[in-house]
């Protein structure tokens, strides 16, 4: 049985991260896992793109990387996307270690 994380890593490093993303919400947040996804609370509508522009910050900020190197690869116009994050700063298991405490 093959059974998919919500992340894995490239042959380069590169972090793949799996995530479900609701938008409206009062704070942009993670709000755990959703399947086989992360789940992330966005506070940006997703209008003109603008959800898709606070994810990438987001996610930015917390893997401590430029803008630059976190790519939406698939599912721009989706909940279910897939991004890519170059050469994180972190580990993906911090996000849901903060929930813990």
């Amino acid at each position: 049985m093959n059974i998919m994380k919500w992340y894995y890593y490239d042959d380069v490093n590169n972090l793949i991260l799996n995530v479900h993303v609701q938008t409206g919400a009062k704070n942009t947040e993670i709000a755990g896992l959703y399947g086989n996804s992360l789940k992330i609370k966005l506070a940006a509508a997703p209008i003109e793109g603008k959800a898709n522009t606070a994810l990438v910050k987001f996610l930015a900020k917390r893997f401590s990387v430029p803008i630059s190197r976190v790519i939406l690869k698939h599912g721009d116009k989706s909940r279910q996307k897939l991004i890519i994050i170059q050469h994180p700063g972190y580990c993906p298991e911090v996000l849901l270690n903060e929930l813990q405490n």
